[in-house]
């Protein structure tokens, strides 16, 4: 079995420094999260049911980490090139509530040649309208 590797063209090429486009999304409505509840298939009242939120000791419903970590993953996605990521991973460092607006980032680390393969160490946030992080990312992708 052979693999080859595809590059995806990019509008510009990454280099270290180089920074994502920002994006933002919101502001965060219920009807977003029952919407990701169908989808996703995560029902727990928690997430749509404000009294059994509020039962619970939370201010109200909150979003589903997967909600903000799938707009998450269009922009690494959509920036890098699917075919080129070759490794993503993320923390969940916060939540996400109704009425949120949230603006979502990234930025080239660094440039390293690995295995005759140039490669992008990349960095990314999921940002609340207070500043509040409640995602932070890791990506690595081709980067030529």
């Amino acid at each position: 079995m052979s693999t080859a590797t595809t590059v995806v063209p990019r509008a510009t090429a990454l280099t270290a420094g180089a920074e994502a486009p920002q994006r933002t999304y919101g502001p965060i409505t219920r009807s977003d999260l029952v919407r990701y509840a169908g989808a996703g298939g995560d029902f727990n009242p928690i997430h749509h049911d404000e009294t059994f939120a509020r039962d619970a000791g939370l201010e109200s419903v909150f979003s589903m980490g997967m909600f903000h970590a799938g707009l998450l993953s269009s922009l690494v996605g959509g920036w890098l090139g699917v075919e080129n990521v070759r490794r993503f991973a993320l923390r969940f460092t916060g939540q996400v509530w109704p009425d949120d607006v949230l603006t979502l980032s990234g930025v080239v680390d660094g440039i390293e040649e690995h295995d005759g393969a140039r490669l992008a160490t990349c960095s990314f946030t999921v940002a609340r309208q207070t500043g509040d992080v409640v995602i932070t990312a890791t990506a690595t992708a081709i980067a030529s």
